[in-house]
């Protein structure tokens, strides 16, 4: 059975990783931070991840990982509101095949889970698809109900007629489930005919969040998850507090993500987190969705990045980055970086390498494309997406590179890592297996605990005024709840950024600009 559950979750992460991209441009409800794709790409793909591991067969053991897995790598508001509506379904499947059943216990998880249900949204999709299964227990039918109710969403909600788009997170759910169905038969359904309009600028500048940090984290224990919600509402909106007694997840767009955490922190222990600023998302998926409006200026230049981790890589995806996977060592072939660079739709291109190792390489493929390719020598993934935020692609190569080149000059990076030996170099003597902290690649702390480690980085980087803090989380991410609030408490004035990046051997990257 446990292989028979992977084999659907796989033909549903690869149905809603081929429609990412469409999806986050559709992204303008709640706030058009162009990211509903992503989140529910990332979520499926968390449970993707759970399968691969050895673990139960049976169908109460399968629904419990499925439906964790889902609560633990939910992401955005999107991927929260999926995870309902997975465990759901896991409930019921749990005891029986019945699909209407099913079908309804995913609605009825999906609209507990929101305080103040909103129609024309994943919501009204999951329902219409209930009652579809309940009048014929028939996948392809439940399909193309929801199909229709995504069509219908963009008259429900008058901002995404307005936009003249339909609803991102419906969009998205349905798809999902067409995916299943591929994996389940065999057979692919039509995709429904195209119902996005030729995008307008009201598509695309759409009014930002009142609030800047879309937050999400864990938080586990012995928890009373009413009042947890109680002492959140005040901080934003968005919210969305989900789980049991035992772990929840939270969801909020808010001013102050410490101050969420600290309320977190004295309830249990904080894992997951992920802040993420909104008004910035808002303006990459408007610079993006302006090169795609007829008439636009043709884009003249691309961008090939190096990137390790799932969460990194779509972070440069995000800013329209061609995406080479580094693999665990961050080490791609010449012959890899020379195909991407002959991919993209651009007749110049400039290469992030994001690591010492791969400049070389990097710039070997420059020679050998048929294309204009200018490198900019990128050392850490941090400088690779600082670059990014320069990128221009109405503009040369060239004019690019040289941008590029200035935005890596003005951020400050860090790592914090275990010793894999004994380090003895600038003064820092480490032993392996301790953690090791790095300022611009270089030895500045060594020590037990991650804490007083990253502590000493944060002091580099912050030695000179910064404005923006990005820190991206591991494979093996370490608690962060500490750090974030002496961060908020030292320096109020300090925009944090935290994703989760998944990169390997770096529980923590660093960059403060």
């Amino acid at each position: 059975m446990r292989e028979l559950v992977h084999r659907l979750v796989e033909g549903a992460r690869s149905t809603i990783e081929a429609h990412r991209a469409r999806i986050d441009d559709l992204n303008v409800y709640p706030v058009p931070d162009g990211d509903t794709g992503t989140n529910l790409t990332l979520t499926v793909r968390a449970i993707d991840e759970a399968l691969q591991k050895d673990g139960p067969d049976d169908r109460a053991g399968l629904a419990h990982e499925v439906a964790r897995a889902a609560l633990m790598g939910a992401r955005g508001n999107s991927g929260v509101i999926l995870s309902q509506i997975v465990r759901g379904a896991t409930d019921s499947l749990a005891q029986s095949d019945d699909l209407a059943r099913a079908f309804r216990s995913a609605s009825d998880a999906a609209y507990r889970a929101v305080k103040k249900p909103v129609e024309g949204t994943m919501l009204t999709a999951i329902r219409a698809m209930a009652d579809a299964a309940e009048q014929s227990p028939d996948l392809a039918s439940i399909i193309a109900a929801g199909d229709e109710t995504v069509a219908k969403t963009r008259e429900m909600l008058p901002v995404l007629k307005e936009a003249g788009v339909v609803d991102a997170g419906a969009a998205g759910l349905v798809e999902i489930v067409r995916g299943l169905y591929a994996a389940l038969t065999g057979e692919t359904l039509p995709e429904p005919p195209a119902l996005e309009e030729e995008l307008s600028l009201d598509a695309i500048h759409q009014e930002l969040s009142r609030y800047r940090y879309c937050t999400v984290f864990v938080v586990e224990g012995d928890l009373d998850p009413d009042e947890i919600e109680r002492e959140l509402e005040p901080l934003g909106d968005s919210l969305l507090v989900v789980g049991d007694s035992s772990a929840i997840k939270v969801h909020v767009h808010t001013d102050d993500p410490g101050r969420a955490l600290s309320l977190a922190v004295a309830r249990g222990v904080v894992d997951g987190v992920e802040i993420a600023n909104m008004h910035a998302q808002a303006q990459q998926r408007e610079a993006r969705l302006l090169h795609a409006v007829p008439d636009a200026e043709p884009a003249q230049s691309a961008v090939v990045a190096v990137a390790s981790g799932d969460g990194n890589r779509e972070l440069f995806e995000s800013g329209g980055a061609r995406v080479v996977d580094g693999g665990r060592t961050m080490n791609p072939s010449t012959a890899d970086l020379v195909a991407a660079i002959e991919a993209v739709p651009a007749s110049e291109v400039v290469v992030l390498p994001n690591n010492g190792n791969v400049i070389m390489s990097a710039e070997q493929a420059a020679d050998h494309a048929s294309k204009t390719v200018r490198v900019v020598p990128t050392r850490s993934l941090q400088a690779g997406l600082s670059a990014l935020v320069a990128f221009d692609p109405s503009q040369t190569a060239d004019v690019n590179a040289e941008a590029m080149a200035e935005a890596v000059e003005a951020v400050a990076t860090g790592a914090v890592t275990i010793a894999s030996r004994d380090v003895q170099l600038n003064g820092v003597s480490v032993q392996k297996g301790k953690w090791l902290g790095l300022a611009e690649g270089e030895p500045v702390a060594g020590g037990e605990t991650f804490d007083e480690v990253v502590r000493v980085v944060l002091e580099r980087l912050l030695a000179e005024p910064r404005g923006l803090l990005t820190l991206l989380t591991g494979e093996d991410p370490p608690p962060l709840e500490h750090v974030l609030s002496q961060l908020e408490a030292e320096h109020p004035e300090l925009e944090l950024d935290v994703h989760q990046g998944g990169q390997p051997n770096y529980p923590l990257l660093l960059a403060a600009e």
